[in-house]
């Protein structure tokens, strides 16, 4: 892949410019249940017609569901009343459905994105839907399967209150809740593509630090975006090495802004204390080097180093991750922690 650069607004520059004041302009408050109409099993596509239409600005309280049925949920120990009525609907009226597997929630058409846009999205929250997750590994997935040709499925109790998950006797994991698939639209060439595999439009990024507080900023492909969101993680381990994470039930809250003054190729995200550059290839090498390279166009960019610097500064203090190494197309990303850098911008370096 070539080398792309990719901006990370600084809040002081998006204020000087005025592009603050506009997104905050449009402060109106949208829920959006996930019903069978509302439902988009197992695909992003530009031809999705959408289930909500907002403004750039506006927030949404989204609810979705843990991928799953309530077959499977019961043969694993799930008792039926516990089972959620809206995954009992969805699964018995959605018969539009594939080729992945995942229940999302969408799309979302937010008025003014258009393509060669990016569609900032702030996740304010992220709260838990439901008392428990499930994990599980099939027979041909996961990163093993070699070692474990059998399938197997383990129900996990949540504890809100603690905000850990009650993993065995003696062993809880703390909890921190994310959507695993956030995404827009691909384009429209693409047609309807599978929900598994990360790309261009973001979509299954399995991505631990997408956590409230963090804004993930997404290129844009369509008319309105066509903004999808489901997969939801109570939490993962880098790698999600057996091909599931936490998987449960989540309502986030989510605003949406279009960026106008941004032009990026791939899916890009910041924390309140790092930036984070991404990198997705079918090999794992190759993904690990994009998601370099793209911190380095960052820091070239944003930092005014130079890229001698920048390389040098990426590996004294930036930290490579391995996102994810199960959905088809393999996912590594990169933080660079914010504190490093002063107040004082610094001069283009040499």
């Amino acid at each position: 892949m070539k080398n792309r650069s990719f901006l990370f607004p600084l809040a002081a520059l998006v204020l000087c410019l005025g592009f603050a004041p506009a997104a905050q302009a449009q402060r109106a408050q949208h829920e959006l249940q996930i019903t069978p109409a509302t439902a988009a099993w197992g695909y992003y596509d530009a031809a999705a017609p959408p289930v909500l239409r907002i403004k750039s600005g506006e927030t949404v309280t989204v609810h979705t569901l843990i991928t799953s049925t309530p077959a499977r949920l019961e043969g694993a120990g799930v008792a039926p009343a516990q089972v959620e009525p809206a995954l009992r609907d969805i699964t018995e009226h959605v018969t539009n459905k594939g080729p992945g597997g995942h229940i999302l929630t969408g799309p979302i058409f937010v008025e003014g994105a258009e393509p060669g846009d990016v569609l900032e999205v702030r996740i304010q929250a992220i709260k838990l839907a439901i008392a428990y997750a499930y994990n599980a590994f099939g027979a041909k997935s996961g990163f093993i399967p070699e070692d474990f040709g059998y399938a197997k499925m383990r129900v996990i109790p949540l504890d809100e209150k603690k905000m850990v998950a009650h993993f065995l006797p003696g062993i809880d994991v703390p909890l921190r809740p994310f959507f695993g698939s956030m995404g827009v639209a691909p384009p429209a060439a693409s047609g309807r593509i599978n929900s598994a595999p990360p790309g261009i439009h973001g979509g299954n990024l399995d991505n631990k630090e997408l956590v409230a507080g963090t804004t993930l900023y997404l290129p844009v492909h369509a008319a309105g975006a066509l903004f999808f969101v489901g997969d939801g993680h109570a939490g993962q381990g880098n790698g999600e090495v057996d091909i599931t994470a936490l998987e449960t039930s989540l309502t986030g809250t989510l605003q949406f802004i279009v960026r106008k003054d941004l032009h990026q190729t791939w899916p890009r995200a910041e924390t309140p204390t790092a930036y984070i550059s991404m990198g997705l290839n079918g090999d794992l090498t190759l993904a690990a080097k994009d998601a370099v390279r793209e911190m380095i166009a960052f820091l070239v960019a944003e930092k005014h180093l130079s890229r001698d610097d920048a390389y040098m500064l990426c590996s004294v203090a930036g930290d490579l991750d391995v996102t994810q190494v199960v959905d088809g197309t393999r996912g590594a990303h990169m933080l660079m922690p914010k504190s490093i850098f002063g107040k004082v911008k610094p001069e283009k370096s040499k």
